[in-house]
C-alpha cells in the first residue's frame, strides 16, 4: 500500500479519464497479477467488479431535465473539466459521509462503551501495513492479548474465550464454526473501532468485544496490486479497487497466501515442522444513493483456508497400534476451512427518523482430516471431523430524535442456522481386561441442528443537559438450539463531559451469551463404550447460554494537542460461563459452561499524533477466574482434575494477568519508520491453570519508502519489514492447561518485503 494518503481528487488523479469498462479494467488487473495455481479470489475479483459495476454502455439515459453522466465517450471528453469531475465525486463523496455519520451518530452510536479506534492511516502505519492480518491488528488496542490461531480467534478481549461479534458498516457479522484464521481481509478496512465495557442495547449475543469495522471508499477509479512475501516461503500478492459510478460507490480486494508459518509453531525452531498453509481471501462493497436521505448497500466476502497442522518432536508412539518406533514429525494431519457471506442493506436518513434493515447469508465449515495410521498409533483414535453451517438472517434498527432532549430508538434481529456435525472416529476396542486390541474400527457420531436466535431492543438517549446525558436500554433475546433460553437484559449508563476535553463514562449491562451451536453439539459417549475413546467422565449435560452483569467505568482526557489519555476498569459476575478448548488430537474447539465467573481489571491508553509523528501505548491488569464444570464434563478428561475446578476457583485459560502493547511511526516526506511491541505475562497452563506460562515481548519493525518513477505520479512503494525483531523464542500454550492438545509457539523472526503499486 502506498504512504502517501488517499485524499479525493488529488493531484495524481487530477486528469481527464474516460472510464473504461469494468470488464476491462479486470482484463488489466488480470494481467497485471502474478499467476498463481490457488488464487482464484484474485480471478473472482475481475468477475465481481464486472458484476457489481455495470458498463456506462449499459446504463439507461438520464432522465428529462437531469444532469448529463460525468462519463462521455472519448471523442467529446476534452468538454468535460476536471472541476466538473471533482465537483460530481465530491457531492457523492459528501452524501455518502453524511449517511455514514448519521449510521454512527444518529442511528447506532456507541453510548457508554470503552473504545479504541484505529483509522486507515494508522494502520498503513503499522510495520506490515494493509500485512497486518486483523487479529494482529487487534493486539494493539487495549485489553487485548495474543494466543494462538487454533483458540479461534487468535485473541482475547478482556480475558473472554471468544465472544467477539464483527459489524461491517453497522451490520453485524455471523460466527464461523471455529476456524484457523481471521476470514476477514485487512486490505478493506478504512476505519476500526474496538468496543468493549458496558454496550448500548443493540449489541447483543457476542458481548466482550465489537469489531466494528467501516469499509474503504475511493472517489476516483483507483486500486493497488500488491507484492508480499520473505521468511518460511511466504509469498502474498493482493489487489484491490474502488472507485465510483454515478450515484455508486465501490471498492473491491482479494488476497492469495503461502506460507510455510500457517499456525503457531509446535516447536520452538525456527522453521516450524508441517505448518504450509494457502489461504484466499475475497471481499466486495457497493453501496448506491437512492436520492438524497436513502442507501442501498451490498458487501459479499470469501474465505479458503488449508492448513497443515504442526508437528511435535520426539513424541513416541502409545504402543496400542503399530511399529514402537515412529517418527513423530511424519503425521499429516491437514485442515480446510471456508467462510462465505452476503449482506444486503437499505438504509434511510431523514430529518428526525433514522432506519437501516438489512438481510444476510453464511456459509461455514470446518473440515479436520486426520493422519489415520499414524494417528492410531500415536493417539489410538483418529478423528475425521466436519462442521458445517448455513444461516440465514435478518437486522433491523431505527432511531427517532423525538425532541432536543431526547432519542428513541429500537430494533430486532433474528437468524434461523443449520449446522451438521460429524465425527467419523476411527478407534481401537478393548478387551475384557482393558486393554486396548490392534483392529481399528470406525464410528460416526452425527449431529444436525435447526437453530434460531432473535433479539429485540429499545432504549432511550435522555441529554439531561448539554454535559450529561442518561442512555437505558431493555434488551430481550431467546435462543432455540440445544437448549431453549431467553432473558430480558437491562442497560443503562450515564455520560457526563465536565470539561471540554474530559469525557467519563459509568454503566451497568446484562448479557446473555448463547454458545456457537456448532461448537455445542451433544456427543454420543454411548457410541464409543469400550473402545479407547471411552470418556472417564460419563457426564456431557448440554452447554447453556452464559448470563452475566457486567459494570465499567471509564474516562478520557485531552491533555495537548494530539495527546489523548484514557483510564478504564470494570467487573463482571456471570454464571453458566462459556469456555472452549482442543480436547483431543482433532484441531477444533468445543464449548462447556463453568456454573461461576468473575473477572474485573483495568486498563490504560496513551495516543499521541502529531504531523507525521504517532506514538501509543496501551496496558492492563486483568484476573479472571472460574468454578465448577456444569456441561460437556467429560471434555476435562480427569476426574480429579474435575473435583477440584468443582470446589476451587481456579484461573479460565484464556486469563493473562498482564497485556502490554505500543507503537510508534514518523512519516516525513516519502519516508516511514515503524516499530511496535507487545508483552504478555503468559497465559494460563498446568493442572486446572493453576500455573501460567512464561513472559515474553515481542517487537516488529519497518522503513517504507515512496517513488515516483512514473509519469501519471502513481506511487511505487517499497517497505521492508520484520516480526520479533529480537527472535525471542516463547511459548504460548504449553499443552498443559485444561483444552490444551499440543504446544503452540510464537514466531521467531521473519523478515519480509513489499511492492506496492498505485494504479
Amino acid at each position: 500500500m502506498r504512504l502517501r494518503d488517499r485524499v479525493h481528487g488529488s493531484s495524481s488523479r487530477q486528469q481527464a479519464h474516460v472510464p473504461l469498462h469494468m470488464p476491462d479494467i479486470a482484463t488489466i488487473c488480470a494481467a497485471s497479477a502474478p499467476r498463481v495455481t490457488a488464487g482464484y479470489a484474485l480471478r473472482v475479483l475481475g468477475l465481481a467488479m464486472a458484476v457489481m459495476t455495470p458498463a456506462h454502455a449499459a446504463e439507461p439515459p438520464p432522465a428529462p431535465g437531469a444532469p448529463a453522466d460525468i462519463a462521455v465517450p472519448a471523442s467529446t471528453a476534452p468538454s468535460v473539466s476536471v472541476e466538473q469531475l471533482l465537483v460530481t465525486a465530491s457531492s457523492i463523496a459528501k452524501k455518502s459521509k453524511d449517511m455514514d455519520e448519521a449510521r454512527d451518530k444518529d442511528l447506532l452510536p456507541k453510548l457508554g462503551a470503552t473504545t479504541y479506534n484505529i483509522d486507515e492511516a494508522a494502520l498503513q502505519a503499522l510495520p506490515q501495513g494493509d500485512n497486518t492480518p486483523i487479529d494482529k491488528v487487534l493486539l494493539q488496542a487495549p485489553g487485548v492479548s495474543y494466543d494462538s490461531a487454533i483458540s479461534n480467534p487468535d485473541f482475547h478481549v478482556r480475558n473472554e474465550y471468544a465472544n467477539v461479534q464483527y459489524r461491517i458498516n453497522g451490520i453485524e457479522l455471523p460466527d464461523g464454526v471455529s476456524a484457523l484464521g481471521p476470514i476477514l481481509e485487512t486490505g478493506f478496512v478504512g476505519n476500526l473501532n474496538l468496543l468493549d465495557g458496558t454496550l448500548p442495547a443493540q449489541y447483543g449475543l457476542r458481548t466482550a468485544g465489537v469489531v466494528d469495522i467501516t469499509s474503504k471508499i475511493e472517489a476516483n477509479p483507483g486500486g493497488n496490486l500488491d507484492l508480499y512475501g520473505g521468511t518460511w516461503g511466504t509469498f502474498s500478492p493482493s489487489v484491490e479497487y474502488g472507485g465510483e459510478s454515478g450515484q455508486t460507490q465501490y471498492f473491491l480486494t482479494g488476497r492469495y497466501l503461502q506460507s510455510g508459518q500457517g499456525l503457531e509453531s509446535a516447536t520452538p525452531t525456527p522453521n516450524p515442522i508441517h505448518d504450509d498453509t494457502t489461504q484466499e481471501k475475497f471481499f466486495g462493497y457497493g453501496s448506491t444513493l437512492l436520492g438524497d436521505s436513502s442507501r442501498l448497500t451490498y458487501m459479499a466476502g470469501g474465505f479458503v483456508g488449508h492448513f497443515q497442522i504442526p508437528d511435535v518432536t520426539g513424541q513416541a508412539p502409545l504402543g496400542d497400534f503399530g511399529p514402537s518406533t515412529l517418527p513423530s514429525t511424519a503425521l499429516n494431519e491437514t485442515e480446510t476451512d471456508r467462510f462465505f457471506f452476503g449482506v444486503l442493506a437499505l438504509q434511510t436518513h431523514y430529518e428526525n427518523i433514522d432506519t437501516q434493515v438489512s438481510a444476510f447469508a453464511r456459509y461455514a465449515s470446518v473440515n479436520f482430516m486426520p493422519d489415520v495410521y499414524d494417528d492410531l498409533a500415536f493417539n489410538d483414535v483418529a478423528s475425521n471431523v466436519t462442521r458445517n453451517s448455513m444461516l440465514y438472517g435478518a437486522q433491523f434498527d431505527a432511531a427517532d430524535r423525538l425532541s432536543e432532549e431526547h432519542t428513541l430508538r429500537a430494533g430486532l434481529d433474528v437468524s434461523i442456522e443449520r449446522t451438521q456435525v460429524d465425527n467419523l472416529s476411527t478407534v481401537l476396542p478393548l478387551d475384557g481386561a482393558g486393554n486396548p486390541v490392534p483392529t481399528p474400527e470406525t464410528l460416526n457420531d452425527s449431529t444436525s441442528k435447526l437453530g434460531w436466535n432473535a433479539g429485540a431492543y429499545v432504549q432511550d438517549e435522555w441529554r439531561i443537559r448539554p454535559d450529561l446525558t442518561l442512555n437505558t436500554g431493555l434488551r430481550f433475546d431467546q435462543m432455540e438450539q440445544y437448549v431453549s433460553a431467553n432473558q430480558f437484559s437491562p442497560r443503562i449508563v450515564l455520560l457526563y463531559k465536565p470539561f471540554e476535553d474530559t469525557s467519563l463514562h459509568a454503566g451497568v449491562s446484562r448479557y446473555f451469551t448463547p454458545p456457537m451451536q456448532a461448537q455445542a453439539a451433544s456427543s454420543n459417549l454411548a457410541l464409543v463404550q469400550n473402545t479407547t475413546q471411552q470418556q472417564a467422565i460419563p457426564l456431557a449435560d448440554p452447554v447453556r447460554p452464559e448470563r452475566a452483569t457486567y459494570f465499567d467505568i471509564g474516562v478520557d482526557q485531552k491533555l495537548l494537542p494530539g495527546l489523548t489519555v484514557g483510564l478504564d476498569t470494570f467487573y463482571k459476575r456471570s454464571t453458566d460461563t462459556l469456555d472452549d478448548g482442543q480436547f483431543g488430537q482433532a484441531v477444533v474447539l468445543t464449548q462447556f459452561n463453568y456454573a461461576q465467573g468473575r473477572s474485573q481489571g483495568e486498563e490504560f491508553k496513551i495516543n499521541y499524533s502529531q504531523g507525521g509523528f504517532r506514538a501509543y501505548a496501551n496496558a492492563s491488569y486483568e484476573v479472571t477466574k472460574v468454578k465448577d464444570v456444569v456441561s460437556n464434563q467429560y471434555l476435562i478428561g480427569d476426574p480429579v482434575e474435575l473435583a477440584y475446578l468443582a470446589n476451587n476457583w481456579t484461573y479460565a485459560s484464556d486469563a493473562q494477568t498482564i497485556s502490554a502493547s505500543l507503537g510508534t511511526s514518523y512519516r516525513w516526506n516519502n519516508l516511514l519508520a515503524s516499530l511496535d511491541g507487545i508483552y504478555g505475562s503468559g497465559l494460563r497452563a498446568g493442572f486446572a491453570n493453576e500455573q501460567h506460562s512464561p513472559g515474553y515481548t515481542q517487537w516488529n519493525a519497518a522503513v517504507a519508502w515512496d517513488f515516483d518513477p512514473w509519469q501519471d505520479h502513481k506511487a511505487l512503494t517499497l517497505r521492508l519489514s520484520a516480526i520479533n525483531i529480537f527472535d525471542e523464542t516463547y511459548v504460548l500454550r504449553g499443552a498443559t492447561g485444561v483444552g490444551e492438545f499440543a504446544p503452540q509457539y510464537g514466531p521467531r523472526r521473519g523478515l519480509f518485503a513489499e511492492l506496492s503499486q498505485a494504479f
